[in-house]
């Protein structure tokens, strides 16, 4: 996704490692049937002004810098966060306990750009393969490598019966736990051996069906 386009942060130094450099406004779908299984999941991409302007700047977007685009402009742009890897997850990540659940591939639904900010949303099915029960499911947004940072300030809608519940991080013991990490690693290694610690800054959304 977007740490893996790598547009033009060679530039940051190595002192901001330890923080986020694309944040991302994030919003929550959740489609549970009648039957309490979870089918899929919308998400909602709000990017923040500078990288939606850096997007903008490598794909030759919007030259009149003035945070609108054309309709031929809007078309290039449609599914430009959709181009993933192979293995990467998208960020998002479902479990229940510890055993996590399977997303299928994402299918774009809309990008819009008002006063300059990008926003996409995409739809994933929830483990094409076998039903899953919505109760009990726990989700969370993050880049494992911390380089984007997911804020769930778009709000989670979640259909049926069910409801969700937000757990935000324990910010003191996230810090805590890079400084730990990054004491054992070379200074002049940081950027290259930058611990995963992205899921320690997630907000926790918990599903509860009631039953």
């Amino acid at each position: 996704m977007i740490r893996r386009l790598a547009l033009c942060c060679a530039f940051w130094p190595a002192t901001l490692a330890a923080h986020p450099h694309i944040f991302v406004d994030t919003g929550l779908k959740l489609e549970v049937d009648a039957a309490g299984i979870l089918t899929a999941v919308e998400v909602t991409w709000a990017y923040d002004e500078f990288y939606s302007l850096l997007i903008f700047e490598d794909m030759g977007l919007d030259p009149e810098m003035d945070g609108t685009l054309t309709e031929a402009e809007l078309e290039r742009l449609r599914g430009f966060d959709l181009k993933w890897s192979e293995g990467f997850e998208g960020d998002l990540y479902l479990s229940r306990g510890e055993a996590p659940i399977s997303l299928g591939p994402p299918e774009g639904l809309s990008t819009e750009v008002k006063e300059g900010v990008i926003t996409t949303r995409h739809r994933r099915l929830v483990s094409p393969t076998a039903p899953v029960a919505a109760q009990g499911v726990t989700l969370r947004a993050y880049d494992p490598s911390y380089y984007t940072a997911y804020e769930i300030n778009g709000g989670v809608e979640v259909s049926g019966n069910c409801i969700a519940s937000l757990t935000p991080p324990d910010l003191d013991a996230a810090y805590t736990q890079v400084e730990e990490l990054l004491y054992a690693i070379p200074a002049d290694q940081a950027n290259d051996l930058f611990p995963e610690v992205g899921r320690a800054f997630a907000t926790t959304v918990s599903l509860d069906c009631g039953g």
